[in-house]
């Protein structure tokens, strides 16, 4: 039987490996082969003083560039480690009460992967021809390979896999299967999920469930109805871009009401996802860091409040909780979001608190984690909701202005007045 009551205490810390640990931008086999992934074990002491019990791990399969290039997905990076070197990073995180999720890259796979080759090589002799999708010996592409294939989103160095060929499904199961048997991770986050054939989600549930029932599967969506995913026979959470973007956008424009209207429609009463927890974030590999987002800088601290008590499952993307800035649109892509940290070089006392701080509220207060949403007064530049659990409620209060702020409303029958200073947030118990 499913058990994945785990996750909604769980707040999750997001590492993009290649980049924090400073791996080289391109494997070369021996010569950029290193034991790095053995760096995250001295991060544990910082994930437990910030309150982390989760870490999602990004890309680690073997790859030729940025990791979403997958060559083996039985195999670390050797820019990482070794096989044996993740095991110990996981036990040590597993000793330390951390549970470990990976980043399953299975819509697409790079060129460096065993089947393509074979493809290239043998063409229309090759026995993994089937494996390929759109795969067209007539066509050609990019690489003049003389043939030509699907791929994700136009980028034709990302080969896109033929899930109606049950070789595929049975070489990614058996991958899942070792991960499991042989490193215990705790789940997996499921890359580019709307272009993988649902199918293959509800066979891996139901193939994850009788392994271990408390594996826990996330898919990345960015649009549409996440019912469409959130399900029991498939995946049981999705990336909150919807959250996502009324998070900074409200703090931005001043305008508390945006982000009001995301979580009533998701989580109030009749809300589109009552009951489920959605993953919730305020930047991550793909978008710039939340404090290259935000206009006004000192807003960070009520973003980091509404991650931490709105519904659903809280993530920090690594060195966000020192309000690293980081910008895709600099001149460096993408690694402008997924630069090599040194913790122990890494200060932003004040912020950290407040993490500190918020996560223990989230870890005590059952309202807060499994609670409904509640607006109690939305204006531009302040907002009030409750989190309500049968009849125990908390209340938030957020504040994205340079001013203080008189907040006075009634809630349950109390009367409620205080003052909120500037780009701040409170909340009552």
């Amino acid at each position: 039987m499913r058990d994945i009551g785990w996750v909604k205490d769980s707040m999750f810390y997001h590492i993009y490996p290649l980049g924090a640990f400073g791996c080289p931008r391109e494997n070369k086999g021996e010569s950029t082969a290193g034991h790095r992934i053995l760096k995250l074990i001295d991060w544990i002491p910082h994930l437990l003083d910030i309150g982390i019990n989760a870490i999602y791990l990004g890309p680690i399969f073997e790859s030729g560039t940025h990791g979403y290039d997958t060559f083996d997905y039985y195999k670390l990076d050797s820019r990482l480690g070794t096989n044996d070197d993740l095991k110990k990073v996981i036990k040590a995180c597993h000793a330390s009460g951390i549970r470990v999720v990976l980043d399953g890259v299975f819509n697409h796979v790079g060129r460096g992967h065993a089947a393509f080759l074979d493809v290239k090589a043998n063409r229309e002799n090759s026995s993994y021809r089937g494996w390929i999708a759109g795969l067209n010996f007539g066509g050609n592409n990019w690489y003049n390979d003389g043939f030509s294939y699907d791929c994700w989103s136009g980028a034709q160095e990302l080969v896109k896999l033929n899930y109606g060929c049950p070789d595929v499904n049975n070489h990614i199961l058996n991958a899942v299967s070792m991960w499991i048997d042989e490193f215990d991770i705790d789940g997996l986050r499921l890359d580019a999920a709307d272009c993988i054939q649902r199918d293959f989600f509800k066979r891996l549930k139901s193939f994850t469930e009788e392994k271990k029932p408390s594996f826990w599967l996330m898919g990345e969506i960015i649009h549409g109805d996440y019912n469409i995913y959130v399900n029991n026979d498939m995946l049981d959470a999705v990336t909150n871009y919807e959250c996502w973007k009324g998070i900074y956008s409200s703090h931005n424009d001043h305008n508390y009401f945006e982000i009001n209207y995301a979580m009533r429609r998701q989580w109030g009463d009749g809300g589109l996802y009552q009951g489920k927890y959605l993953y919730n974030f305020i930047d991550n590999h793909d978008v710039n860091r939340i404090y290259t987002l935000l206009k006004e800088k000192e807003n960070i601290y009520p973003c980091y409040t509404l991650l931490y008590t709105m519904p659903g499952i809280p993530s920090i993307y690594y060195g966000s909780e020192w309000g690293i800035a980081g910008d895709k649109k600099s001149g460096d892509g993408d690694y402008a979001l997924r630069p090599a940290i040194e913790i122990n070089k890494m200060s932003n006392p004040d912020l950290i608190d407040h993490i500190k701080t918020l996560a223990q509220i989230r870890k005590e207060n059952e309202a807060i984690k499994c609670g409904k949403y509640q607006e109690v007064q939305v204006k531009n530049e302040t907002l009030v909701f409750a989190r309500v659990l049968n009849d125990k409620y908390a209340l938030v209060a957020l504040n994205n202005t340079p001013e203080t702020k008189h907040m006075e409303f009634d809630y349950d029958g109390f009367h409620y007045e205080f003052d909120l200073e500037p780009h701040g947030s409170k909340i009552l118990r």
